[in-house]
């Protein structure tokens, strides 16, 4: 049965546009919108075009998310003005946060929709429309696990899987656990008919994505059940590359190490989150663990996987953090040696525990303990990459980082560690974003690798068959680099208990 095509007055099929800010999850949550609207009959509006509809996909974790989005929102409102029967939605964490307010201060919005109720945007959109007001509607819990619902992806090589929704967790410093409620878990069975689908589309490379991944398997009582899905992963014949993010150090355990080595195609790859190397400091935002436990997970991950590439987040100038906090954080940050590093100045997040705590430190304070925490990063990182030269590395070409260079003549892809790797193509070679190349790095830099030299080998895939059919006719895809897919047939939708 086929979708019915959302048109304008003159018959032209309505187009959208979705603007997506925050984490992976949001990223995962806009393919989702994007493929609703697709199924109800939208089309991409082309780069150069005002679209019918916008949607905004929010984050409320990050500093001046509100003030990000109302100056994104106000900008469009004499776009929306000039253009009849335009409409502008907002949905994720921000909404879910917001409510009501986003229409108080833009009552140009036509919908405004939560993180529970993605499925609902193609009806509320339809409903603003016929009745000619805002709709703003929020669901407290999960209706729909997002991964039943169609999906326009942004890759054809690489796909985000999500295992869970929502955090049992109550980090002082997130927001994220009241807005997107309680831990709810997908059966094993569901994700890895899921996974199976994206390899036989010619996926070579998933994420497994949850707010907490190695706590999966809570709600239905089985504490080993991330390290068995791992495991399961394995089996999957033509799935090249497994990732996943993000673990909490509470809950990873040595099952989860013996997986990662032990199975072929999980990357020696872990983001594994500090926040802080204070024990005070980690106590005041409520994170079950110290910092000697942080790096003895490390050891353990390294004793099993040499090559492992660790990377983390880390939060500077939370409330009361003293000089001596600080200094602690950059001696795990030296014991650690990270491979990569997500650094954030603290600034208090309206709803949390931790911005209403004394002691707030002053702004300037935490820029320059920043300061040095990136520079002392940097300088880890660069030494951890330079150990790398020399080394053969196996690269899968990235859409976006896969375009060829002109003054370079160089591509760019991942390494299974994750890092970032520009190599040189020989004049008359075709690479493709999709395929996989072997190369010998030649120089290492803070953030990426360089390889100058000859490709040792070249292996063309079904992913760069069907990017470089996409290039070809891309009305036929909607659009270059993206890919539909329709509803997963793995069994009913899952919803919150």
């Amino acid at each position: 049965m086929s979708a019915p095509v959302e048109t304008t007055a003159s018959g032209q099929p309505r187009t959208y546009q979705v603007r997506t800010f925050g984490c992976q999850m949001n990223v995962h949550d806009s393919e989702r919108i994007a493929g609703l609207l697709e199924a109800a009959g939208y089309v991409r509006a082309a780069a150069d075009a005002t679209p019918d509809v916008v949607v905004f996909n929010t984050c409320a974790v990050r500093e001046n998310a509100d003030n990000r989005l109302y100056g994104n929102l106000g900008h469009l409102r004499p776009v929306k003005k000039a253009h009849a029967g335009m409409q502008i939605a907002v949905g994720g964490c921000l909404a879910q946060k917001d409510r009501e307010e986003i229409i108080r201060r833009a009552p140009w919005v036509d919908v405004v929709f939560g993180t529970n109720n993605i499925g609902r945007l193609p009806v509320l959109l339809e409903r603003a429309r016929h009745n000619g007001e805002a709709q703003v509607e929020i669901a407290e819990s999960l209706e729909v696990f997002p991964s039943t619902l169609p999906a326009r992806r942004e890759s054809f090589y690489s796909a985000w899987v999500s295992i869970s929704v929502g955090c049992n967790n109550t980090c002082t410093f997130c927001i994220v656990p009241s807005l997107r409620g309680k831990e709810t878990d997908r059966r094993p069975g569901d994700i890895l008919a899921e996974v199976e689908a994206l390899v036989a589309d010619g996926v070579l490379e998933i994420t497994l994505l949850g707010q907490n991944v190695n706590s999966y398997g809570v709600e239905f009582g089985d504490r080993q059940a991330f390290s068995k899905l791992l495991r399961a992963c394995g089996g999957i014949e033509g799935l090249e590359r497994v990732r996943f993010t993000s673990p909490h150090p509470r809950d990873f355990t040595p099952d989860v190490i013996a997986a990662m080595a032990e199975t072929s195609n999980v990357c020696h790859q872990l983001h594994m989150p500090l926040q802080s190397g204070s024990d005070r400091i980690l106590r005041a935002m409520r994170r079950s663990y110290r910092a000697e436990r942080y790096l003895n997970i490390l050891r353990q991950v390294r004793e099993a996987m040499p090559d492992a590439a660790i990377s983390t987040d880390i939060i500077v100038g939370f409330p009361g953090e003293t000089e001596e906090d600080f200094q602690a954080t950059l001696d795990v940050v030296r014991q650690a040696r990270f491979a990569q590093a997500f650094t954030f100045q603290y600034s208090p997040r309206p709803g949390t525990p931790a911005a209403s705590f004394p002691d707030q430190v002053p702004a300037e304070v935490v820029r320059e303990r920043y300061q040095r925490l990136v520079a002392l990063v940097e300088e880890i990182t660069w030494e951890e990459n330079k150990r790398l030269v020399g080394a053969t590395v196996e690269v899968l070409v990235a859409v976006g980082e896969g375009r060829k260079d002109t003054s370079t003549g160089r591509m760019s892809g991942r390494a299974r560690d994750g890092r970032l790797v520009h190599f040189s193509v020989p004049e008359g070679t075709t690479v493709r974003p999709g395929d996989v190349v072997h190369v010998e790095v030649t120089y290492a830099a803070p953030h990426h690798l360089v390889a100058d030299g000859p490709l040792l080998s070249h292996r063309r895939t079904r992913a760069g068959d069907a990017w470089e059919a996409a290039q070809a006719a891309p009305a036929a895809t909607g659009r270059p680099g993206g890919v539909m897919l329709g509803m997963p047939t793995v069994g009913p939708p899952v919803s919150a208990s």
